[in-house]
């Protein structure tokens, strides 16, 4: 079985490597006709309400949507966060999102380019070391329901995700990385590192039943 890229936009390239060098057949998906067969789906890093208009031009938003909400194991990244919430904030009015983690995100919640930056996370199920984390434009969780479980979480410190972070609330105890179900997100880009706990993590999801 093949676990499926998204392929419109994005991280696609650095997602399918990861996958990849872990041994798994990977597909990219631009067109419903790219679906059948799948046993997961990866959301990668982008601009998410370019995201979301490339899904609904291509034809692909619903009938992914159904592959979702029918039990498909996804791993959502960054801008990927952001169309698996059920609640964004500062996104466009006509943006769609699937709805299928119970989280509220911000766009950009940590800032534009310039605010990027790199921390490491500590992982308690990924054990030690902690997990390196880039975040560019980032998602801000900023709640997470009680059928979420949180991962991971920001670290403490004065200069983690800078002034704007600050200002809006986040800080130590934001959730970056969350799973509900069969879907897992992260606000960071996981595929940017030689870390592959993350994905390990998802490719073990996506062997359990729905």
């Amino acid at each position: 079985m093949t676990i499926g890229v998204l392929a419109l936009q994005g991280d696609v390239r650095e997602h399918s490597e990861v996958l990849a060098s872990l041994g798994e057949v990977c597909r990219p998906v631009r067109t419903p006709d790219d679906l059948p067969g799948l046993r997961g789906m990866v959301l990668p890093g982008g601009e998410s309400t370019t995201l979301s208009m490339l899904l609904e031009s291509s034809g692909l938003f619903d009938p992914l949507a159904g592959a979702l909400r029918g039990g498909l194991a996804v791993l959502g990244t960054c801008a990927g966060m952001i169309l698996l919430a059920t609640r964004v904030v500062d996104g466009r009015p006509d943006q769609r999102h699937f709805g299928l983690i119970d989280l509220t995100v911000r766009r950009n919640g940590y800032g534009r380019q310039e605010a990027s930056f790199e921390c490491p996370i500590a992982v308690a199920s990924l054990g030690d070391p902690p997990v390196p984390a880039v975040f560019i434009r980032a998602p801000l969780v900023e709640e997470a329901g009680p059928g979420v479980e949180v991962l991971a979480t920001l670290p403490s410190g004065p200069r983690v995700g800078g002034e704007d972070h600050r200002r809006r609330g986040g800080g130590d105890g934001t959730p970056v990385l969350c799973r509900q179900g069969r879907v897992l997100v992260a606000a960071f880009h996981p595929e940017l590192t030689t870390d592959r706990r993350v994905h390990r993590l998802f490719v073990e999801m996506t062997k359990t039943e729905a």
